[in-house]
Order: structure tokens, then sequence, then C-alpha cells
């Protein structure tokens, strides 16, 4: 089989993580976009990069990309494409959409058109007049950008930020694939200290976990290609050895994760357990005014109260004070802060190195990143 052109999606921010991570999986071939990188893979590589990605949405098989400034070229040029060749006459094949400065402008209309196209091409192929659609999913999404449609079909499913470990939430969390993002940025070292002071129910310590024993996101859940006829199971079974075969199962971790809430740092601990890292992260009730390392040239990576609600705004701004003042003693430290509180830096005390706009959600962030000194070359782990 030829090249594949498959879709990495991304928040906004985060595209060029993902371009990383795919060039160390490998997939050198790619162009980054807004929201998305797009780069040349086969069969395999849609196994391997739903198993590994970690701050990808979805990888997306890209079936093709025209003009389309009327419902006519967008039925015509989708019913050209050759969806055969993928979806079988027994499919579930659901059809989704977006829009964006495109005179196409209802998404339920070319959704339906889309449907309807494919719907047409598949009878000619199968020489039938019904789809029970019983089948394995083949969900389409069709994409509208500046009166240019992408047609391709989900092969993750859900979200890829659905790693397995977290069966129950807490309030206001923070997305795996965010968190990911975030120490990845960061450039930290598995062989330094991290710290998150606000870990709540433990993302940002358990992806840092994964992280530095290099545990594949993705080994724990199933996607949708998994049920594609087209991939072999022989070829999803070989990609999971290979992440398990790449753990580092003796790697020595220094991570540590507080917060004042015991209900959360328990659901932390069963979240860490589930994903196989409790070993190596430290979790307890601390204060932030309390939190303290005998090591040097640690991170702190958190995700501190924004202060949404007007009611909390004062005090998360005392919040900002008091960690301010309280990561002066951590003075060989790095630090990286996300929230959406415009005046972060006043209250802490310092203007950030570099920041970087971030999406929480629906919430526009940004990433203060605060860098400490390089630590000497030998005595990376040195204590005071």
């Amino acid at each position: 089989m030829s090249k594949l052109q498959l879709i990495a999606t991304a928040a906004f921010g985060v595209e060029s993580v993902v371009g990383r991570e795919l060039k160390k999986l490998g997939y050198e071939d790619q162009f980054i976009e807004n929201g998305k990188v797009t780069f040349a893979g086969d069969l395999e590589a849609i196994c391997r990069t739903n198993i590994w990605l970690r701050s990808a949405e979805r990888v997306f098989l890209k079936i093709g990309e025209f003009k389309a400034t009327s419902f006519e070229e967008l039925f015509e040029n989708t019913k050209a494409l050759p969806w055969e060749d993928w979806i079988p006459e027994d499919a579930e094949f659901p059809v989704v959409g977006k829009s964006v400065d495109s005179k196409l402008a209802s998404v339920s209309d070319c959704q339906a058109i889309v449907k309807k196209a494919v719907v047409e091409r598949l009878k000619q192929k199968y020489k039938r007049e019904w789809f029970d659609e019983t089948g394995g999913m083949y969900k389409i999404e069709v994409s509208l950008l500046k009166d240019i449609a992408t047609l391709s079909i989900d092969t993750s499913g859900a979200g890829l930020h659905k790693r397995g470990y977290r069966k129950l939430v807490s309030s206001a969390p923070i997305k795996e694939t965010l968190a990911s993002a975030m120490i990845q940025i960061s450039r930290w070292n598995p062989d330094r200290v991290l710290l998150d002071p606000f870990c709540g129910s433990g993302t940002i310590p358990i992806e840092a976990a994964m992280i530095g024993k290099n545990i594949a996101p993705g080994l724990q859940r199933n996607f949708a290609a998994e049920t594609w006829k087209i991939i072999p199971e022989s070829m999803w079974k070989k990609a999971r050895v290979e992440a398990r075969e790449s753990i580092k199962v003796d790697k020595e971790l220094r991570i540590t994760g507080t917060d004042i809430d015991d209900k959360v740092l328990s659901l932390a601990r069963y979240h860490s357990k589930l994903a196989g890292v409790d070993d190596c992260i430290h979790l307890q009730r601390m204060d932030v005014a309390d939190i303290s390392s005998r090591y040097k040239y640690g991170f702190i990576i958190s995700n501190p109260p924004y202060g949404d609600r007007m009611n909390e705004l004062k005090e998360v701004e005392k919040l900002y004070e008091k960690m301010g003042k309280v990561f002066k003693k951590f003075d060989t430290w790095s630090y990286y802060i996300i929230t959406s509180h415009q005046g972060f830096e006043k209250y802490f005390g310092r203007k950030a190195d570099k920041k970087r706009k971030l999406y929480n959600g629906r919430i526009m962030c940004y990433y203060y990143q605060f860098f400490g000194p390089p630590p000497p070359k030998k005595d990376d782990m040195s204590s005071e």
C-alpha cells in the first residue's frame, strides 16, 4: 500500500509538540498547521501513533481535500473519493463536521450531503440500495476551512486524552493531553525532581511519570480502527508489544504532588495506581506555603486555581502572591504555571521568561515559564 496521509489533531498552541512526538516516532514527513499536523505513514502508523501520541487529540485518516463553495461541489467531489477502499459493506459510518470562514456555513447540511455522497458511492461499488451499518465504526469528518473541504475518517474513537486511568473526575481537571504537552514544553528531564503543588486528581504527576518511564499512553485502551478489516489484528499486537518492551521498568523518578484537598488526593492515588505509576509518585496533603525540597534544579509544573468567579478572584490573587514568595526559596528551580488570570505575573511578583497561549478546554490561558539556572554537568541530582 502506498503512503497514507494521516492527521494528528491538536489543541491550539500544542501543534509543535505533536510534531516533535511524531518525529520521535519516525514520521519526519509532516506539515504543521493550526490545530493539526498532517504526516505521511502506513497502516502500522495508525496503530503506533494512536498508542504513542501523548499530546494529540485524535488521529485521522485523510481521504481527500478539495475546494467546495457549493453543495453540488461538495457532493460530487466527496462521491469521487475511494471510500470503498476503507469502508466495508457492513460498516457504521456516521458523519460529523465543522465549518470555519466558509461559504458552506451550515454544518448539518454539509454532514447530510457528505453522508448522501458516500452512500451513493458505496451503492455503486457494493451493488445494494441499503446499508444496515452494524459493523465496525468509521466515523467520517468533513472539515471546511476557507472553502477547502477535508474529508477524513477518525481512527481513534474516543479522544486520545482518555488513557484509561481516569475513572473518576474531580472538579476543574486538566486534560491529560494538555498536561503532557505542558511537561514536554518545559523540557523536564526525568533525572530531575518534579513538583506539582496543586496536583488535584494527579494528572500532571501521572503524565510526568508515564513520560519518565516511557509508558505509551494508549496501552490500556482500544481504538476505533481496531475493528477495521483492512488493519490486521497482528499489526495492533506488534505495536503493543513494541510499547510494552519500551517501558523503563527500573527508572527511578522523583515526582511529588501536593494539594490541600484530601478527596482529590485520594483520586490521585487511585488514578496513579490504575496508570501503573503509583510506585514513583509521592502524594501528600500540604498547603503551597509549606512546600520545600532538599533537591536543587527541580521543576514546578502546575495548574493552580484561576479565580474564574468574581467572588474567588481576590482569594486567587492572594494565592499567587503567596506562590511568588514561596517559590523564591526554590532559587535553582524552573517554574511552569498555567492560568487564565491575565494579571498572574503582577501578583506572582516576577515577569515570565517566556509565555505561551494555550487552551484548557475552552478557557484561554497563558503558560508562564520561569527558567532556573542549568545544573552543573555532573551534579543534576545533587541535594543541599
